[in-house]
């Protein structure tokens, strides 16, 4: 297996989304970079150990989360959106960092988007499909690389989060150097 790419703090990422082109940063957690608060993001964690995983169309599997509502916090963003999108309550979450996007072109071009994604430790409670969520998924850490689906260029960011979450191994079972 090739060895995974993780984002050091600050390392300019290339990414692509929504027709864009993307510069993405890993921020260690501490006050929030500079840019317009984009939301939260959790690796939520069961205690089994398993990562749940979102299923939004059918077709791949994302990590949950979701944008602000009013005033709430980024903590708050990250219980209200576990509990809607996964139906899992957090029960402790520690803030692992933030990827900050700035979109370089495409329809978004100079938006700055800021991003907190944190570890939660949940309680899995009884699956509702409900908001855009068609179904949850229990993977095992080992698993994450091969099931999750990201726009290209994203795996060291999500690779980054993985690793601060203490959930970074590669596909044979080890943790990743």
């Amino acid at each position: 297996m090739s060895k995974l790419r993780v984002a050091a703090d600050g390392e300019v990422v290339r990414a692509f989304a929504n027709g864009g082109e993307w510069r993405n940063t890993w921020r260690p957690a501490g006050p929030a970079p500079d840019g317009q608060p984009h939301g939260s993001t959790g690796l939520c964690v069961t205690p089994q150990g398993q990562v749940v995983l979102i299923n939004q169309r059918g077709e791949r599997w994302e990590w949950p989360g979701g944008r602000p509502e009013g005033d709430e916090t980024w903590e708050e963003t990250l219980r209200r959106e576990m509990l809607e999108e996964t139906c899992c309550r957090v029960t402790a979450a520690r803030l692992l960092g933030y990827s900050r996007g700035v979109c370089v072109s495409g329809h978004e071009a100079g938006l700055v988007l800021v991003r907190s994604i944190w570890r939660a430790e949940v309680e899995v409670l009884p699956w509702v499909a409900e908001f855009e969520v068609a179904e949850r998924g229990f993977f095992a850490p080992a698993d994450l690389q091969s099931t999750f689906w990201m726009d290209a260029g994203w795996e060291p960011i999500f690779c980054r989060a993985l690793l601060e979450a203490g959930l970074l191994v590669s596909r044979s079972g080890s943790e990743a150097t």
